[in-house]
């Protein structure tokens, strides 16, 4: 925490932060509540002058580590939202997924967190996995809309390399049918989708900021941080980082990439893209679209509908 709290020093600086300026804040990386709360106290001390009066402060959590006394630890530190790492509420498929907790440790811990009075509680499903059919995924669901949640991120499975299932690329199946079955029984229940695997009645501030492509401080072994043209990667090894938590790589991004990534994300997402960054040949080719229906457009933006079609529409604007 010693070097998390120099590297935050640092970027704050970086960033040219302001009082009451910072509108989201993400405790991630999958484990934070293996940390006991005590530990995040001089985090907090640092960025409380600025944080903005109605800041929105997530922590991820997993279901068998997320204890009462942790959340309470962190709801009063200020913690107004709880992103559950579930992924699915079937025992077996749990266990195939190297996952800690169990059914009943998932729905106990999201109904804690709701009586000790935080505000928003999410939780993630991932669909996709060998052996995944709708019935089961729709077991999932219902279960998910049986508990006290305000939002559900839903995750196709991928392999990444150095991962449990990178020698067993098997176990993911790839079926395009469920992630239309996922997405239609969510909406159905009432949570909207505003991003391709993210639906809910409330909508996350943190996310948002991402597709928007605002600055943001990524501090911690592996996190990444973004100022107007520039990422910085902190060094991946937790050792290495601890060590020197100042040693932070930079890419500089051009015009043409910040721009690819604008129209990638904002058409994946309910953003959307605003035609005054397009060029004249790009705003014909949306135009064209939304003539065929696959576009909307407003006097600011062009909106899609159906983010499953996200990439190709994307890639025929770009030309």
């Amino acid at each position: 925490m010693q070097a998390l709290h120099k590297q935050l020093s640092f970027e704050l600086t970086r960033f040219k932060a302001k009082k009451d300026s910072i509108e989201t804040l993400f405790i991630g990386g999958g484990t934070p509540s293996t940390v006991p709360f005590e530990l995040y106290i001089p985090i907090f001390e640092l960025l409380k002058p600025y944080l903005k009066k109605d800041v929105e402060i997530t922590t991820e959590a997993n279901p068998n580590s997320a204890t009462k006394v942790w959340l309470e630890g962190m709801k009063s530190l200020g913690v107004n939202r709880v992103s559950f790492g579930v992924q699915s509420f079937d025992d077996i498929k749990l266990k195939e997924l190297n996952r800690a907790h169990n059914p009943k440790q998932a729905k106990s811990s999201i109904f804690q967190a709701k009586e000790l009075g935080i505000e928003h509680i999410s939780l993630d499903l991932i669909y996709n996995y060998q052996g995944d059919t709708k019935e089961l995924l729709l077991k999932d669901i219902k279960t998910a809309f049986s508990l006290p949640i305000d939002h559900i991120s839903a995750y196709e499975l991928t392999i990444e390399g150095g991962t449990k299932f990178s020698n067993t690329p098997e176990v993911r199946q790839d079926d395009e049918n469920l992630a239309f079955f996922v997405t239609n029984q969510i909406e159905k229940r009432g949570f909207k989708a505003y991003e391709i695997s993210n639906f809910g009645s409330y909508q996350s501030k943190h996310n948002k900021g991402y597709w928007q492509i605002k600055d943001y401080i990524g501090a911690g072994a592996g996190a990444v941080g973004f100022l107007k043209d520039r990422r910085f990667y902190p060094d991946t090894t937790i050792e290495t980082y601890i060590n020197n938590p100042l040693n932070i790589k930079e890419e500089v991004l051009t015009k043409d990439e910040l721009l690819t990534e604008r129209i990638f994300l904002g058409l994946r997402s309910s953003i959307g893209i605003r035609k005054e960054i397009l060029s004249t040949k790009m705003q014909e080719r949306a135009d064209f679209l939304c003539e065929e229906k696959k576009l909307i457009a407003t006097s600011t933006h062009y909106h899609n509908d159906n983010f499953f079609l996200a990439d190709e529409l994307s890639l025929y604007i770009l030309g």
